[in-house]
């Protein structure tokens, strides 16, 4: 089965084309990382920030965001329990991959960190969690009825983490990154 790597690389290859990765690069890390500046110049300091994990942009560049603005806020990413490749690297500080893994979470279908995103993770990021399919379809459902924002399920997965008690922290501020709007109307309907 060819991953998306192996296919973008192909095309590039092939019609000399140049890729931009869409998580492994300093610009798209700093790019992803204004969305936790927003949130602290919107709310202040905070005790803690979920965040949503694939291939570790968002959730590297966040993490670098919340060290410079609110230095004893930790960190936390959240990916789907199939697709746990970060959470394993992290806790393991060995980069483990995964390929295709089987989740309805597809922007977390990444085969693991990247070259530059995982030693931000292991440096800046202070947690890593996952959640169940169960947590993300819910999740995601709850986002979607309840506040009215069309969320993909791996835009989900920080919400998850705290909606279904896979992270606690009573009395805390606790900011939720969410973020990805990618959704395929024909699978969410499935779901």
């Amino acid at each position: 089965e060819t991953t998306r790597e192996a296919l973008a690389q192909s095309l590039v290859d092939r019609r000399g084309l140049t890729l931009i990765p869409p998580y492994d690069h300093p610009h798209v890390i700093a790019g992803q990382g204004t969305s936790a500046l927003e949130l602290f110049q919107e709310v202040g300091s905070l005790n803690l920030l979920l965040v949503c994990c694939g291939g570790g942009g968002l959730l590297s560049g966040c993490a670098l965001a919340a060290k410079t603005l609110s230095p004893n806020c930790r960190v936390i990413g959240v990916e789907p329990e199939r697709a746990d490749d970060a959470t394993r690297s992290f806790h393991s500080k060995t980069l483990h991959t995964t390929n295709n893994p089987d989740t309805i979470a597809d922007g977390a279908r990444t085969p693991c960190l990247g070259n530059i995103t995982f030693p931000l993770v292991l440096h800046y990021v202070d947690d890593m969690v996952t959640v169940s399919e169960e947590a993300i379809r819910t999740t995601m459902f709850f986002l979607w009825e309840r506040l009215k924002i069309v969320v993909e399920p791996t835009g989900a997965l920080a919400a998850a983490a705290l909606l279904s008690g896979v992270v606690k922290e009573p009395g805390a501020r606790i900011g939720v990154i969410i973020s990805g709007g990618n959704v395929d109307i024909r699978q969410i309907c499935k779901l």
